[in-house]
């Protein structure tokens, strides 16, 4: 406690200054391009799965913004056809998610526009390609919008850019080609934001027994104090790599900033060799309790949830119940209700969070909690048997407004859970829900 008022006061001076800049930061990269949009200006069309591309949005509109010319940014969920014909130019961010698949909120722009005849032939365009080589359609959604935008005659400002699993260069690269746009000689460094110095404080084994690999729950301080995040948001981890330098791992975050920390569910991965995975290696293994993990958190905006009084069914398998776990914390209290499926091995060992699940069935932040354990005898399901089993029930939460989260494995699980919404949904109905950003995927 502070009791010596000079003290005070140079601590409170020392809040209301870093609440200034602060607030100046926010201005500068999200408010401004945004109100400096007219007519004619240059349009930035982005379609981002993770929050990667939303950042990338931002900072390319500051670019034009700073160079005192007339910027506008618009989701694809948003973009019609006379958008870009009208526009004095457009810049394309595109993510790629799984296996070639444009990000949710592109399905309503592939759907409505990329499948019909488009005259392009007054659009000038430049394409940043996001992307992740460990998959075998690298940047998919990216090349097959650039094939799209060339057959309806649109004129390439340079060629794609494509960025492999956030790389630095390719970064560098597509600001190279905007300072050429600009006619900007100087331009502010776009290194990734710094990560911050986050102290490991528990890491607690959560399946002993199981036949999986161990999943391990792990709680993150940050040191410097600020916690502030959304459910839904992601974690970027700093992991010291053999070739030097960091590399750097995607995790959901499983608690709220008002936790005091941040939480997450992470399985130790093996390689073919029987050696644990790089990232989760380090995390389950060779950091230790109170040492200090690089780490900054970042916004996911197509996973975060609805209002309080819209009802959600949360589904995932595995490590997946982490984002789903979040967004619980997030509605303890809520008037919608919430509904999770759930599925794992066995119901012996990989009941995650059992003591919190029955606590919010309990006071009713869980309306209904259904778990299915795929090595159980008297069992052998996966998650979306519950979906096929309860049908006229998931229809009427549907009707109801209920809005759908899925997160856990691509492989497997999400194309089985799809899958099983589209028989429950209809196909018709279930892209309807996409566009209308009522079923939302964190999936990898």
């Amino acid at each position: 406690m502070i009791d010596d008022p000079v003290r005070l006061a140079w601590a409170a001076l020392t809040v209301v200054l870093w609440l200034v800049f602060t607030g100046w930061t926010v201005w500068r990269f999200r408010a401004r391009p945004t109100v400096a949009a007219q007519p004619g200006a240059t349009l930035i069309a982005v379609a981002s799965q993770t929050g990667f591309g939303d950042e990338l949005a931002q900072m390319t509109a500051s670019a034009f913004a700073d160079a005192g010319q007339s910027v506008q940014v618009r989701s694809f969920a948003e973009l019609e056809p006379h958008d870009l014909t009208t526009a004095a130019r457009v810049l394309f961010i595109a993510s790629t998610t799984g296996e070639g698949d444009a990000p949710d909120s592109a399905s309503g722009f592939v759907r409505k526009v990329m499948t019909g005849q488009a005259d392009l032939s007054g659009v000038s365009y430049g394409l940043l390609s996001l992307g992740d080589r460990t998959y075998a359609e690298f940047c998919g959604f990216g090349r097959a919008l650039d094939c799209w935008l060339k057959s309806a005659g649109a004129t390439a400002l340079f060629d794609a850019v494509e960025v492999d699993n956030g790389d630095a260069a390719a970064v560098r690269h597509w600001q190279g080609e905007l300072r050429r746009l600009t006619g900007s000689v100087a331009a502010p460094d776009w290194a990734p934001p710094a990560y911050g110095d986050w102290r490991l404080v528990e890491r607690r084994l959560l399946n002993p027994g199981s036949p999986g690999e161990g999943a391990w729950h792990l709680a993150f301080e940050p040191v410097d104090g600020v916690l502030q995040w959304t459910a839904g948001d992601i974690a970027e981890v700093g992991v010291p790599s053999p070739e030097g330098g960091l590399a750097h791992r995607e995790y959901s975050v499983a608690s709220l900033p008002a936790d005091g920390r941040a939480e997450f569910l992470i399985r130790q991965m093996k390689r073919p060799d029987g050696r644990p995975g790089l990232a989760s290696g380090w995390l389950t293994q060779t950091l230790q309790v109170g040492e200090i993990a690089p780490m900054r958190l970042r916004a996911n905006r197509a996973f975060h949830g609805p209002d309080a009084a819209t009802p959600m069914i949360l589904i995932g398998n595995g490590t997946g119940i982490a984002g789903l776990r979040s967004h619980l914390k997030a509605r303890v209290g809520a008037a919608g209700g919430a509904w999770l499926m759930f599925g794992e091995r066995t119901s012996a060992h990989d009941s995650f969070h059992d003591a919190e699940l029955q606590g919010w069935l309990a006071d009713g932040t869980l309306t209904r909690l259904d778990r299915t354990f795929s090595r159980d005898a008297d069992d052998g399901r996966y998650v979306q048997a519950v979906i096929a089993a309860e049908a006229e029930t998931v229809r009427d939460w549907v009707a109801r407004g209920a809005a759908i989260y899925v997160c856990g494995s691509l492989e497997g699980m999400a194309g089985g859970v799809n899958a099983a919404l589209e028989t429950v949904l209809g196909a018709e109905a279930l892209r309807d829900l996409v566009e209308a950003g009522r079923y939302r995927r964190d999936v990898y």
